[in-house]
């Protein structure tokens, strides 16, 4: 390896962002595509700031590629720098009208995110904030990271902790817990139902759907001890006649949240006794700047006010590990 040049010389970000998107896909034809670059342009600007810090930064097989003790050294510093050009940039932008829309997962329509979002529309009236559908905070997470979304909703706490240290969260609600029942079953007739009563019951949280990992978990957690089975993974249904199709198909419950939006012959029940609380946090990846972004987040802190989002109902169930998040802030 050539000696690298004086500590003094500048280093473009470029080079940076290039090491970047190659260190998280382990893989030069996929990282070239993120970067919308061809694979030999971006093995140069590789080899350039290989070349640059006197350092071999990947080992490249024709099977895999991996990181050097060198690279993995590199990674934080590279994604300081990037976070912080980024902001710098996004600080100087020259005014709402040539901002970027700022996307920001709601996961479906009628949940309490999507009014945090219209909230934030009405602080924000200059700033245009775009809904996206990711269904799932497992899933909008990758999409977090790679830049191609802004902001999220869900369980933070259900995420990997690699990908957790990546991004920063600000707590939102403990939503209320609730099941989804066929109008026929037999628990449809109560107003509420007790969680012992769905001892020996078949539940379907989600199992299978790997961008909702984190509300599986949740229901595992939920159901440990209880008597109550977590049901196998069904397809993934998209829409109302989908979700009817399925459930008419499949008739398990199906659990959800106090908000979760009505379903044709189907009751939805919130879960008592004791009440099991959804943590919901709003995500976003560290650094990001947007104006858009900062109405997000205050509408989210008037919402949980104006609402009591944030009083933890007295005897409410959360895994420990989720309550202790919820009650930090980024």
């Amino acid at each position: 390896m050539p000696a690298p040049r004086p500590l003094t010389a500048d280093l473009d970000p470029r080079l940076l962002r290039a090491f970047l998107a190659v260190a998280e896909e382990l893989h030069f034809t996929r990282a070239a595509a993120r970067l919308y670059v061809a694979q030999q342009a971006l093995s140069r600007d590789i080899r350039r700031l290989e070349r640059e810090l006197g350092a071999e930064l990947f080992v490249r097989t024709t099977r895999q590629v991996t990181l050097t003790a060198d690279g993995e050294r590199l990674l934080p510093y590279a994604r300081r720098v990037l976070e912080a050009q980024d902001a710098l940039l996004a600080a100087f932008a020259r005014g709402p009208q040539e901002q970027r829309p700022l996307l920001v997962d709601v996961n479906s329509p009628g949940l309490i995110s999507s009014r945090v979002l219209d909230r934030a529309r009405e602080l924000a009236p200059g700033s245009e904030l775009m809904a996206r559908f990711e269904s799932g905070l497992t899933g909008a997470a990758g999409e977090l990271l790679a830049g191609r979304l802004d902001a999220s909703f869900g369980r933070f706490g259900g995420l990997d902790p690699v990908v957790r240290a990546r991004l920063e969260q600000q707590p939102v609600r403990y939503e209320p817990m609730a099941i989804v029942l066929p109008e026929e079953h037999h628990l449809a007739a109560l107003d509420a139902v007790p969680l012992d009563a769905l001892a020996g019951e078949t539940v379907y949280a989600g199992a299978g759907n790997p961008r909702t990992l984190e509300w599986t978990d949740l229901a595992r957690h939920l159901f440990e001890g209880r008597g109550i089975a977590l049901a196998p993974p069904a397809p993934v249904a998209v829409g109302a006649e989908e979700f009817q199709r399925i459930m008419a198909k499949k008739r398990n419950p199906v659990l959800a949240v106090v908000d979760f939006p009505a379903m044709p012959e189907t009751v939805l029940r919130p879960l008592v006794d004791p009440v099991p609380l959804s943590p919901v946090s709003l995500v976003w990846r560290k650094g990001l700047v947007h104006p858009g972004f900062d109405a997000l987040r205050r509408a989210a802190v008037e919402l949980a006010g104006e609402e009591g989002w944030l009083r933890r109902p007295e005897g409410g169930w959360i895994p420990a590990t989720d309550a202790l998040i919820m009650t930090s802030h980024s």
